[in-house]
């Protein structure tokens, strides 16, 4: 039997987790974080572009659809959607493509 996991996971696995920890840790991007990390938001937004969602309601209210299976994507819970406002206009989102 063949074992696939679905299109989000798999689109997840290209991100190498060591290389984004240590672009977090070197652009100290989690310095006023306070439980929301930046996987979780990258996750968030990842799901948001797959699933089309056009509001925080609906990446939300996705995520919180699959509580069961968010633990495999590496978040505790489903953020809400004054968290994912605030992290989208408090944190500087490109720190991940500069080089140094």
């Amino acid at each position: 039997m063949i074992k696939a996991g679905s299109l989000f996971t798999q689109v997840l696995s290209f991100v190498n987790r060591g290389a984004f920890s240590q672009a977090v840790k070197q652009w100290d991007a989690e310095r006023a974080a306070k439980g929301f990390r930046c996987w979780d938001q990258f996750v968030a937004m990842v799901f948001c572009q797959l699933g089309g969602a056009d509001s925080l309601r609906g990446i939300s209210g996705g995520l919180s659809t699959a509580l069961g299976k968010l633990t495999h994507l590496g978040m505790r819970e489903a953020p809400r959607r004054s968290t994912l406002s605030y992290a989208n206009q408090a944190v500087y989102p490109f720190y991940i493509l500069h080089q140094s």
